[in-house]
């Protein structure tokens, strides 16, 4: 029985030992990009790769992040997705020249393993309000709530609660170098093979468990995005939600102005919703957004209504100021030149509506028979010599004093009754 106990062992010893020429395969760590603004976009992203981590195996999701910061609910949903991974999450902030702010401080702290890039810094989580302005109460008790928040994840983390607290009351920030001596990362990192090394042996904790993490020498793995998040990804930019909305705006203006266009009409809701979309995930201040909506009613009131300028002034300028409050967040702006020159060509557009439609007013206004008189139709039915022409949208009864072939072009030398008097426009000079 002993002998067949040690031969059994001995098989299963010699099965699993590699064989000559094969090697185990080597472990891996699936990374991830999350760069731009905070936004349910990004958090979507962030579980998917949670998600690809978990099934395939890896050994840790790495998190390479840069952001200016975002929507809080978007990133307290990031922080509860770290709170509960199914794998270590280590968020390095990169590259050299990139920063974790606002809502990427608490997205950094809440991981398992933070790093620094050279050239990087972290801070400034003040919370700012995409309704507007908040008065003192409201103001006191966002900052109340974000300062709790970020005590408990700093705390969750082990990391440093006092600087965790004044980066939302007084919106402190700190360099890659000063954030490790603060204990508000665990270290600097310039590649990702330095990365994995200095984040081997750290702990993972999960409510009461706590797992080494064992991921020096890993290979990493770049996850790319998918189709749907490539195509929205480019979206969620201050400046593209900001061109989407003004050429809903021009789109949907140009349908009223010519009803029945149709194609400026669908183009123009089309390019509303996915502004609407890009606003939704990005810190929008109702005044900013209204402003605009005025300019643009301004400019359109001006050519019904002739105010000498002073409506296309006023709106300009709240074209323009509009643009420039759109976001409430100082990293979060519609660039200056696009604004200014978006300004620049509707007030040029309106401009020349406006000029042609002063024009139209001061000239001479016909009406009835003198409307149509001299006036070209084109023959829809021979006029032998009676027959039909048309003229503009309209089929009107026609005579000439001789035969006339359909496709000819005449001229309108009178009216009678619901017949038009007619001649061949060969015979002006």
């Amino acid at each position: 029985m002993r002998l067949a106990l040690g031969l059994a062992l001995l098989l299963a010893v010699v099965a699993a030992k590699p064989r000559p020429g094969t090697s185990a395969a080597p472990a891996q760590v699936l990374s991830v990009k999350l760069t731009g603004v905070v936004s349910p976009l990004m958090d979507d992203i962030l579980g998917e790769a949670l998600d690809r981590a978990r099934d395939g195996g890896y050994r840790a999701l790495v998190v390479e992040l840069d952001t200016p910061g975002g929507l809080e609910s978007s990133m307290r949903d990031m922080v509860s997705r770290e709170f509960t991974a199914p794998v270590p999450v280590i968020v390095w902030v990169t590259p050299s020249g990139g920063h974790a702010a606002s809502a990427g401080v608490f997205i950094t702290m809440a991981a398992d393993v933070a790093a620094m890039s050279p050239g990087t810094n972290i801070g400034a989580a003040t919370p700012i309000s995409l309704q507007g302005p908040m008065d003192s109460t409201l103001a006191k008790k966002a900052a109340n709530d974000a300062a709790a928040f970020a005590r408990t994840v700093a705390e969750h983390r082990r990391r440093s609660i006092t600087w965790a607290e004044k980066a939302v009351r007084e919106a402190v920030a700190a360099s890659e170098r000063e954030a490790v001596e603060q204990g508000i990362v665990d270290f600097v990192a310039a590649t990702p093979v330095e990365l994995l090394e200095k984040a081997d042996g750290r702990w993972m904790r999960r409510a009461a468990d706590s797992t080494l993490i064992h991921v020096a020498g890993a290979v990493v793995v770049r996850m790319q995005p998918s189709l749907r998040h490539r195509l929205l990804a480019p979206l969620v930019d201050p400046n593209v939600a900001y061109l989407l909305l003004m050429l809903g705006f021009y789109g949907i203006l140009f349908e009223l102005q010519n009803p029945g266009a149709i194609l400026p009409g669908v183009a123009g809701a089309i390019f509303l919703l996915l502004a609407f979309f890009a606003l939704s995930a990005l810190p929008v201040n109702a005044a900013g957004l209204a402003l605009l909506i005025l300019g643009v009613g301004f400019l359109v009131a001006e050519i019904k209504v002739h105010s000498h300028g002073l409506l296309t002034v006023g709106g300009a300028i709240a074209m323009a100021i509009g643009g420039l409050m759109l976001f409430d967040d100082r990293a979060v702006h519609v660039a200056w030149p696009l604004v200014l020159a978006t300004t620049a060509v509707t007030v040029a557009f309106f401009a020349a509506l406006i000029t042609l439609a002063i024009r139209g007013r001061r000239g001479p206004r016909a009406s009835g028979v003198a409307a149509i008189l001299g006036r070209r139709a084109q023959v829809i039915e021979r006029l032998g010599p009676r027959g039909r022409v048309r003229l503009d949208a309209e089929v009107w009864n026609a005579e000439a004093a001789a035969a006339i072939e359909v496709g000819a072009e005449v001229v309108v030398t009178g009216v009678e009754g619901l017949t038009l008097r007619v001649r061949p426009a060969a015979r002006e000079a």
